[in-house]
């Protein structure tokens, strides 16, 4: 994790070595909420095959193994906190959700007592 805009050193004395190239890993988790009319035909406000499918495409296959500032070309130069992963899969899960569905929260966690949380007004 590094902010562009720093140097080296101010990057170092406020990450730490987690600072120096090429980066740390981390393995994130990730929740979502959506909201809508209860669909009376599956007993859910959506299929949840189709919301996995989704979550898929846009938190599984997009950050699964990759380096966020490397691999990720719409994330970089963004600092990858998780303040700024949530907002990313925000904007993109709820781009992609049926009409009458609404996402109103992402959490991201790099553990149980360390995450941040979306509600689509950032």
């Amino acid at each position: 994790m590094a902010n562009p805009e720093w140097s080296d050193e101010e990057n170092r004395r406020r990450f730490g070595p987690a600072a120096d190239p090429p980066g740390h890993s981390h393995d994130y988790s990730c929740e979502v909420t959506v909201a809508g009319p209860v669909d009376e035909r599956l007993a859910m406000v959506m299929d949840l095959s189709r919301l996995d499918a989704i979550l898929n495409d846009e938190v599984i296959a997009r950050f699964a193994g990759k380096q966020i500032e490397r691999d990720l070309p719409a994330l970089r130069g963004v600092l990858p906190t998780c303040e700024a992963l949530a907002r990313d899969v925000f904007r993109r899960v709820a781009a992609r959700l049926p009409t009458g569905v609404t996402l109103t929260r992402v959490r991201v966690a790099e553990d149980p007592t360390f995450y941040a949380e979306c509600f689509g007004d950032a």
